[in-house]
C-alpha cells in the first residue's frame, strides 16, 4: 500500500454510482489494500441512497434473531442424522435458521456492491509475479524475436557474408532498438487490458517504467554481446567506437522518448526520437563525398560515441530527461487510456 488515499469527491462519486468505470476499477484495486479508504467508502454508501435499505435489512435480521434464539431455548435443538430408514428430521435450530434467511430474503435489497469493501487478496507468486505480469507485453510477441534477429543478423553478415560494415550498422541501430521496444510494449495496441492496467494505482508512469526496464533488460545484453562477437574495424577503416559506447546514448534516447510521451503520446514520441536519431546518423553520409558508406558510418559513430565530451553530453541528457520525467509524473496517469 502506498501513501496515497482516495479524495473525498472520488469516494462520493463511487458511492452514488456516478464514477467512471475505469476510475472505479482503479479505486477498487486500491481498496483491496487500504482499510482506511474501504471504511470511508462503506460509510459513504451507508450515508447515501442505499443507507435506508441497508438499515432495513439490518433491523429485520436483528428482529428475527431473538425470536429464533427464544424458540431454540424453549425447545432444545438436537440433530438427528440421516439413516437408512429415512432422511434427517428438521430440528428447532434449523427452523430458526430458516426464519432468519426468510426474513432477510423478504426485504428488497438494491445493488450494494459498492458498499462491500473487497477483501484483501494475496498476489499470486508475490512481488516477482506482479513485476513479470506488468512487464509481459514488453518481452512477448514479435519484438523480442526482432531484437535477436538484429543481433544474429549482424553476426551472420560479418562472418557468413564477410561484410565489414556489420559492426557500425549494429551500433547505429542499437540506440533506437529500446525506443522502438517501448513503443511496441505500451499502449492500447500492445495490451488488451491497457485502460484497466494504466488506470490502476500501479499504472501510469510506474507501469511505463516497468515496461521500459523490461525492454532495456532484453535489448542491452543481446546487442552488447553481439557487438563483442563482431570483428573490429580493419586497417583500411577508421577506428570505430567501443562496443558499449551505445549504451548511454540508448538510455538517453529512451528517456527522451518517455518525456516526450507526456506531450505527444507514446508512439508519436518514439517515432520522433527514433527518426531524429536515424536522420542524425544518415544525413551526414548522404551529403559526404569521397568516402565509402562503411568508413563514413564508422567515422560518424565515433564522433557521437567516442570521447569524454560525447559521453558526458549523453550523461547530462540522461540526467535532464530523468528530472523532467519525475517533474511531470502526474501527466502519465491517463496516458493513452482515453
Amino acid at each position: 500500500m502506498t501513501g496515497w488515499h482516495a479524495p473525498d469527491d472520488l469516494v462520493t462519486r463511487y458511492a452514488d454510482g456516478s464514477l467512471a468505470e475505469t476510475d472505479a476499477w482503479s479505486l477498487e484495486k486500491h481498496l483491496e489494500r487500504c482499510g482506511r479508504c474501504a471504511a470511508r467508502v462503506s460509510h459513504a454508501v451507508r450515508a447515501g441512497a442505499a443507507g435506508p435499505a441497508l438499515a432495513e435489512v439490518r433491523d429485520a435480521v436483528l428482529a428475527t434473531v431473538p425470536e429464533a434464539a427464544q424458540s431454540t431455548t424453549t425447545t432444545p435443538a438436537r440433530t438427528t442424522p440421516a439413516t437408512a430408514a429415512g432422511p434427517a428430521r428438521t430440528t428447532p435450530a434449523t427452523a430458526a435458521a430458516d426464519q432468519v434467511r426468510t426474513a432477510a430474503a423478504a426485504v428488497p435489497v438494491p445493488d450494494l456492491a459498492p458498499a462491500v469493501a473487497p477483501r484483501p487478496s494475496r498476489a499470486f507468486g508475490g512481488r516477482l509475479a506482479r513485476i513479470l505480469w506488468a512487464a509481459g507485453p514488453a518481452v512477448r510477441g514479435t519484438w523480442a524475436g526482432a531484437v535477436l534477429l538484429v543481433a544474429l543478423g549482424a553476426v551472420a553478415l560479418a562472418y557468413g557474408g564477410g561484410w565489414a560494415g556489420a559492426r557500425p550498422l549494429l551500433l547505429a541501430l542499437a540506440p533506437v532498438v529500446p525506443v522502438a521496444g517501448v513503443a511496441l510494449s505500451y499502449g492500447r495496441h500492445a495490451d488488451p487490458l491497457h485502460e484497466i492496467a494504466a488506470s490502476a494505482p500501479s499504472g501510469g508512469l510506474r507501469l511505463l517504467l516497468t515496461r521500459t526496464a523490461a525492454v532495456l533488460a532484453v535489448s542491452a545484453p543481446s546487442l552488447t554481446v553481439a557487438g563483442l562477437l563482431l570483428p573490429s574495424s580493419g586497417p583500411q577503416l577508421p577506428a570505430g567506437p567501443a562496443t558499449a559506447g551505445w549504451l548511454l546514448p540508448g538510455l538517453a534516447l529512451t528517456l527522451a522518448s518517455l518525456v516526450l510521451s507526456g506531450y505527444l503520446g507514446c508512439r508519436t514520441a518514439t517515432a520522433v526520437v527514433g527518426g531524429g536519431w536515424l536522420l542524425a546518423v544518415a544525413a551526414p553520409l548522404l551529403v559526404s563525398t569521397g568516402t565509402g558508406l562503411t568508413a563514413g558510418l564508422t567515422e560518424q559513430l565515433s564522433l557521437y560515441f567516442t570521447g569524454a565530451s560525447s559521453q558526458g553530453g549523453w550523461a547530462a541528457a540522461t540526467v535532464l530527461c530523468a528530472l523532467l520525467l519525475a517533474a511531470r509524473r502526474t501527466a502519465y496517469d491517463r496516458l493513452e487510456t482515453m
